[in-house]
């Protein structure tokens, strides 16, 4: 029988997982390929092949071309294996989808949502919207592998808890997680909503830039940090919270209780508030947008004067970081125009010309999808981990191995 380390049944360089990270990279599809490619001998490569056609994570796809005698069967990984739930939970609206093992989502929904709800409430809202995107693809809570959900907040992610979050009254070390588990056997993975949007857009379109920052303008301000191609979160999951930096010259008071704050000033909320009081039909970061696209000239200018408010923040962030490339989303991105003449007219006047030579800026591409895709990638990254593959393959072998122990 298989063992998905060397003998032992922990994780191993060439266990199971890694065989299977082979096939989905397409570097090795085949036995003898794996076999050359591993430098382990066939017949261990058959086992553990075996092992991962017996937990549907491959199938066998066909033969390919062949030099003489019989053509070699192609090994495939069988994205329909399972499926993801994942879920972008912003403050006054989310989208949710269920994806695919590749990350593709399956099905797909925007909705309003409050997030200032008792998590019980608001955890029992996704869940239900959850297993009506499963019902739509004819999928059950069986089939699940994996949960994510992004939250406007810190988040301590070793334990999927939300951390002093000033948006969730309420969900302060609440632990996501085990709310899951109550209707789900599968691994839950909790991130910062701006996280997840870095992750998504960084996988989709930036994968050869190692360093990159994700800002999120929206009701608030939030910034994910991608460095050596990975998400980087800090000590306490709190890296990345520019919104509470202090801009010199403002008194206007922010929710966190500090004065001038970027977020205060250039936020979603904020902008809405600064055009109602002009007399303008204004009250979420979206009306903003909509002014903005009609033409309307306070809405125009309140949104490149916030470009260049955000510009001042991001010149220290690119003189500090370095970064490859800045990206830009969130509702305000959608006037990205006015937007970005703001930012770029700041940021680059007061960085360092060395580290603003090679950087790339502009708006998201994703939209407000960038957080599911994020998501689901995260998910599926740890699922199909090699060391997590190994795991679930040793622990149901060491069970089967035990219901086949004689009782006394």
């Amino acid at each position: 029988m298989l063992s998905a380390g060397e003998g032992n049944g922990g994780t191993s360089p060439n266990g199971a997982g890694r065989v299977l990270s082979l096939i989905r990279d397409g570097e090795a599809v085949t036995r003898a390929d794996l076999a050359r490619r591993t430098g382990l001998a066939r017949s261990t490569v058959a086992q553990r092949v075996e092992a991962l056609l017996a937990h549907d994570l491959v199938y066998e796809a066909g033969g390919s071309a062949s030099t003489g005698g019989r053509p070699p069967t192609v090994l495939a990984f069988n994205r329909s294996a399972g499926v993801v739930l994942v879920a972008d939970l912003g403050a006054t609206h989310s989208r949710l989808a269920v994806s695919d093992l590749s990350g593709t989502p399956l099905a797909e929904r925007a909705y309003d949502s409050d997030i200032a709800r008792d998590p019980e409430a608001a955890l029992a809202w996704v869940n239900d919207r959850f297993q009506e995107l499963l019902a739509e693809i004819e999928r059950e809570a069986e089939d699940v592998r994996g949960i994510g959900l992004g939250v406007p907040a810190p988040v301590a992610f070793s334990r999927g808890e939300p951390v002093a979050p000033p948006m969730m009254p309420g969900w302060d070390g609440f632990s996501i997680p085990d709310w899951f588990a109550k209707h789900y056997d599968a691994p839950v993975l909790v991130d910062n909503d701006v996280n997840i949007m870095a992750l998504g857009e960084h996988w989709m379109h930036w994968r050869d830039t190692d360093h990159l920052l994700f800002v999120k303008l929206g009701t608030g301000i939030g910034c994910g940090i991608v460095t050596d191609r990975r998400i980087h979160r800090g000590a306490q999951g709190a890296a990345g919270d520019i919104g509470h930096v202090r801009l010199a010259g403002h008194d206007v008071v922010c929710r966190c209780g500090n004065i001038g704050c970027l977020e205060a000033v250039a936020g979603g909320r904020a902008l809405a508030a600064q055009l109602a009081r002009g007399g303008l039909d204004a009250k979420t970061s979206r009306d903003v947008v909509r002014l903005v696209k009609l033409g309307e000239p306070q809405a125009i200018a309140a949104v490149r004067d916030a470009g260049r408010s955000l510009g001042e923040v991001l010149a220290e962030c690119i003189n500090f970081f370095n970064p490859g490339a800045i990206v830009i989303g969130g509702d305000i991105a959608e006037a990205h125009q006015h937007l970005l003449a703001g930012v770029r007219e700041i940021a680059f006047g007061r960085s360092l010309p060395m580290a603003t030579r090679d950087l790339r800026m502009g708006c998201s591409q994703l939209g407000d999808r960038a957080g599911v895709l994020g998501a689901a990638i995260m998910v599926v990254e740890h699922v199909l981990a090699p060391e997590t593959v190994d795991r679930v393959i040793a622990t149901e072998m060491a069970g089967a191995g035990r219901k086949r122990q004689p009782t006394a």
